[in-house]
């Protein structure tokens, strides 16, 4: 059984195939191919912890995966990473462990902010501006996750502790050269800016509202993936022309769609819009739910294993070829364990 350590993995992840893969993930999730249980969730009252357990396995592939993902909100005043984590990639013919990539939560968190991206380009989005909602890790991979599929020029951001957000400006001029960063005093001013929005953070009552959206505007909504979280009150969900879920059993549970549930009956997994899409009105505004899919762990897990594989990479020894993702200091500041 190989070990993948996070610099291997980092050093194989390409954030456009990753798109791509992800593509492919929610397809075959749509298509029944996948069997994706529900996640299992741990919570550590004395930490303040929330840990979440995922897996899938398609029809005909050579593997499945278990995913463990956490997060520790203490782990700030030890100077330790808020989130961590690994993937365990298993044999599907024998059952044997193939390999663990021991990620520290970092595929979480990059599959997480392609399939965000993924939507904006299956929508066929040509913003130059980006809203987001938060301050951490997701703030910095949605933006460059966007910035592969957008042409950004502005970026516009929010959040509740001061410090963070200018630590994530500068850390979003430093990614995206060309865009000019600009931090709004309230959610309200993101979306008076801007018509794609992304909101990423573990808020528990709505940040934004129907009355506070331009016409047009694109909402992905990333935070909520655990009963009682909530980053938009559910008059956005009413008024949308068009409302995706990554997965309904997961989203009515989990998602924004819990504060919802009577929309249920009208939403369309995100898988079977990228298969057959659908015609919506584009003057109404649109939003993604993401719970985050074992199935996109599996699909994510493979890609590397098989990158690495497939270049002869001694992956014990971390070596391979450099693509670019961050990840550092900056991620104990996540808000989302998915």
């Amino acid at each position: 059984m190989k070990v993948i350590d996070l610099e291997s993995i980092q050093q194989a992840f390409d954030p456009v195939e990753a798109i791509d893969v992800m593509r492919q993930a929610l397809v075959s999730q749509a298509r029944g191919e996948c069997d994706t249980p529900m996640p299992m969730h741990l919570t550590i009252p004395s930490e303040q912890a929330e840990v979440h357990i995922k897996s899938s396995y398609r029809e005909g592939g050579d593997y499945f995966a278990v995913k463990v993902a956490s997060g520790f909100p203490k782990n700030l005043e030890r100077g330790l990473s808020v989130g961590n984590g690994s993937v365990l990639l298993l044999s599907a013919a024998t059952g044997q462990p193939v390999a663990i990539l021991a990620d520290e939560g970092f595929l979480t968190d990059a599959r997480t902010a392609a399939v965000s991206a993924l939507v904006s380009r299956e929508l066929g989005r040509s913003d130059t501006s980006l809203g987001i909602l938060g301050s951490g890790i997701q703030a910095r991979l949605q933006t460059q996750m966007h910035a592969s599929v957008l042409d950004l020029e502005r970026i516009w951001i929010w959040g509740r502790t001061p410090e963070r957000v200018a630590s994530c400006a500068r850390d979003l001029r430093g990614l995206v050269p060309g865009a000019e960063v600009k931090i709004a005093s309230t959610p309200s001013e993101v979306a008076r800016n801007t018509r794609l929005i992304t909101t990423v953070t573990a808020a528990r009552r709505p940040l934004l509202s129907a009355a506070d959206l331009q016409p047009g505007t694109h909402i992905a909504a990333v935070g909520s993936d655990s009963p009682g979280k909530q980053e938009l009150d559910p008059d956005i969900l009413e008024h949308a022309s068009l409302v995706l879920v990554d997965s309904l059993a997961q989203c009515e549970r989990l998602g924004e769609l819990q504060h919802a549930i009577h929309l249920r009956e009208s939403v369309v997994e995100a898988g079977a819009f990228f298969d057959s899409p659908m015609g919506y009105d584009p003057e109404g505004p649109t939003v993604c739910d993401f719970t985050g899919l074992g199935v996109e762990d599996l699909f994510i897990a493979r890609y590397v294993y098989e990158t690495q594989v497939g270049e002869g990479v001694s992956v014990q020894q971390g070596a391979g070829r450099k693509r670019g993702l961050v990840r550092g200091p900056e991620s104990q500041d996540n808000g989302s364990v998915r």
